[in-house]
């Protein structure tokens, strides 16, 4: 009696794992609520016991779809979503399973990721207002809007689903209050603009290099082997490619419209490397998602008085630089905006209409809507004056003051003085110092902390920049 008993519970024991290991598991970004991409083919995958049959039937198609699991456990199948605007549901079964997703819909989806400017929510941070976050907070129920969130984590190796997130809800005061201020405040805008769906996926970690958001395919020749040290102590902060597996690569099968991107401070010591990185990580990302060159914008950081004195504005130029190494790619200037106080500037919405100009300009097509504020294209110097000429400023060159402050001259001694600077013609801007007969080199902005006053016409600020390239 008692073997028979033994065996029972052996062969129960055995259809229950074998039950459980059957079921159909589904990433943790596929699921109720979601965004997929509107107008495109999209990837729904999973794993199940190989050879598991699994039949798909999407609401919005009238045959259904069978896959059958390969023998690594992973299936994948494409889907063509359509542009309508109704809730859509999905349900998969299997010989053990019975999902069912509902209230999907179709719209633009966009990544959303950086440090801590990134990750810093409408109610703002402990002592750090986000200008008109409360308003924003109480006024954000919208069911087309649609947040998720990827709660900071690393990993030493590439994981498959992302372990500590939160799952896609609709924009209310209660999911919006903790979500990113700059990711909302994008999408909110886009959505309204476009009048479809956005689905908004934020994946940022306060204090981050950019070393730990690239693969370790593509940042190993960057590496110094021997230099790279586990920190056990922050979850992998600081371990290179130890956020891409935990925060990027989980993600990179849903399609994606484009990528916003916020960060840079962290990397303030290390300019030059950062001006290969940051291409070098785009590069990668689109290498992942395989969907071709993706938008990609990205803001500049701001100016701030940084305790450690660090000299900021070579960082903001290497971002300046990198504009020209990443197709597809748009850059947002904080120059007029930035905060003495602290290092999260609180005009979060404005970071965000920044970015949604270069979106509607570059990526849908809004050719009307202004992108991009004034760039130093060259420099002519007459009778000891430098006129400078500038690439985007087919509306004309405007400035809040009459002299224009934070311009700085200097001649073959490379001593820089302070500069007079004012607009000519709507056009040039015209400098000179009467401490340097013959100049041969002008700086704007270059210092940690400034309050940029020159813009395009239609208040677009132009970054800090010099002529020169001394070290």
């Amino acid at each position: 009696m008692k073997n028979s008993i033994i065996a029972f519970l052996t062969v129960l024991l055995f259809f229950n794992t074998t039950t459980t290991f059957s079921k159909i598991k589904l990433p943790s970004i596929i699921a109720s609520n979601m965004v997929l991409q509107r107008n495109t083919s999209v990837k729904i995958w999973g794993w199940a016991s190989p050879g598991e049959k699994i039949s798909i039937k999407a609401s919005w198609i009238s045959d259904k779809l069978k896959i059958t699991t390969p023998e690594n456990g992973r299936w994948e199948i494409a889907i063509k979503t359509t542009l309508s605007k109704e809730p859509q549901a999905i349900q998969l079964k299997s010989s053990q399973s019975n999902i069912n997703l509902d209230n999907i819909l179709f719209g633009e989806v966009w990544i959303c990721s950086g440090q801590s400017n990134m990750r810093m929510p409408l109610k703002g941070y402990t002592g750090q207002p986000t200008f008109e976050g409360n308003l924003s907070v109480a006024t954000s129920k919208n069911t087309n809007l649609r947040l998720f969130s990827i709660t900071e984590n690393g990993s030493p190796t590439p994981l498959d689903s992302v372990s500590n997130y939160k799952k896609w809800e609709m924009a209310s005061p209660e999911t919006s209050k903790d979500f990113s201020a700059v990711a909302y405040f994008y999408g909110k805008q886009l959505q309204a603009i476009l009048d479809v769906p956005v689905g908004l996926i934020m994946t940022s970690w306060g204090g981050t290099r950019i070393q730990p958001w690239i693969s370790k395919e593509a940042i190993g020749p960057f590496l110094e082997v021997n230099k790279v040290k586990k920190d056990t102590t922050e979850k992998y902060k600081r371990i290179p490619s130890a956020i891409f597996n935990a925060m990027i690569n989980p993600i990179t099968s849903y399609t994606i419209k484009g990528a916003i991107w916020y960060q840079g401070e962290t990397n303030r010591d290390e300019p030059k490397m950062y001006q290969k990185l940051l291409p070098e990580m785009v590069k990668d990302w689109r290498k992942q998602w395989n969907i071709g060159d993706f938008p990609f914008y990205y803001v500049q950081i701001a100016p701030n008085k940084y305790i450690d004195k660090s000299n900021s504005q070579y960082l903001r130029e290497a971002q300046l630089k990198a504009l020209d190494l990443i197709p597809n790619s748009g850059m947002a200037v904080l120059s007029d905006i930035g905060s003495d106080a602290t290092i999260h500037p609180p005009r979060k919405k404005e970071v965000a209409e920044r970015l949604l100009f270069l979106a509607l300009n570059k990526t849908y097509g809004m050719k009307d809507v202004d992108c991009t504020g004034p760039v130093y294209k060259s420099m002519t110097e007459k009778e000891g004056v430098l006129f400078l000429n500038f690439d985007n400023a087919e509306t004309g060159i405007f400035s809040t003051e009459t002299a224009i402050s934070c311009f700085e001259i200097a001649g073959e001694d490379k001593i820089f003085y302070p500069a007079k600077a004012e607009i000519i013609g709507h056009k040039q801007v015209k400098v000179s110092s009467a401490d340097v007969k013959v100049p041969v080199a002008v700086r704007y902005g270059w210092y940690n902390w400034f309050v940029g006053t020159l813009y395009d016409n239609n208040m677009l600020p132009v970054s800090s920049f010099r002529t020169d390239d001394w070290e």
